[in-house]
């Protein structure tokens, strides 16, 4: 029996626009001898695994990207327009694949925003064991027009990384992201917890650097990086990367306390 609960399933054209960028520059997708991904949880509509394979394409030609869903209709659905380098398949968190084959790359977003905190790491572990070694599970949570996002990033043992993705050409504060925290941190932006530390500076380092809006919201959100870094979080990555509007830490620095 299929793994998980039947969700709201919405989507959306370009929704997972941020997140696909992400995993296209994952060194496991493009160095694997078996380029097949995972999309759990995709929704009501198969569109953004039809675009994630089309996005991972451009960096790994050979890429086969499998849409699974809890939900029989959708996946009904979904292999009535499918096409060549997409699948789909019944299932939930137990990643099930054409041939039993491992993924290297799980992505599963909106999904776990809609259970239970307890529930999380039970789940990240079911989709990590079904990894490929050196694999990457990639999983959280965006709005539903894609511009405000966060995510984490396992491998087949652990969680590493925890990155923030925005668009900054209409920003008001970097905290907008509270709203959309994985589940794993979002009940745990209160005092005391290392994500509401994080927050809030990272709030901080945008007012900072307000004078720097003058030569454009890229600008001032480098400088926020920028200033975050200065007040001791191990920020990761470089200005390729936070000029996208993404800020990445290791996952110890938010973790839950």
């Amino acid at each position: 029996m299929p793994i998980g609960n039947v969700t709201r399933g919405t989507t959306g054209f370009n929704r997972l626009r941020r997140v696909d960028r992400w995993i296209a520059t994952l060194p496991a997708l493009r160095r694997t001898a078996d380029p097949l991904v995972a999309d759990v949880g995709y929704g009501a509509r198969p569109t953004t695994t039809l675009e994630l394979r089309d996005r991972l394409a451009r960096v790994r030609p050979d890429v086969e990207v499998t849409g699974i869903e809890i939900e029989p209709a959708r996946v009904a659905l979904a292999n009535s327009v499918t096409r060549d380098g997409v699948t789909f398949r019944l299932g939930g968190f137990e990643t099930p694949t054409p041939g039993g084959r491992r993924p290297v790359v799980i992505r599963a977003f909106n999904v776990l925003r809609q259970y239970d905190e307890s529930a999380v790491v039970d789940s990240w572990r079911i989709m990590q064991d079904r990894l490929q070694p050196g694999g990457a599970l990639v999983e959280g949570t965006c709005n539903e027009v894609g511009r405000v996002a966060s995510w984490v990033t396992l491998d087949e043992h652990a969680p590493h990384t925890f990155t923030v993705s925005l668009r900054v050409a209409d920003l008001e504060l970097p905290s907008i992201v509270a709203e959309r925290l994985p589940k794993a941190l979002i009940h745990r932006n209160v005092p005391g917890e290392r994500v509401h530390a994080f927050l809030l500076d990272l709030d901080r380092a945008w007012a900072v650097a307000a004078p720097l809006g003058t030569y454009g919201p890229r600008q001032r959100w480098i400088a926020t990086v920028q200033g975050v870094r200065d007040r001791g979080w191990p920020v990761l990555h470089g200005v390729s990367r936070w000029r996208l509007g993404e800020l990445s830490v290791p996952w110890s620095a938010v973790a839950p306390a």
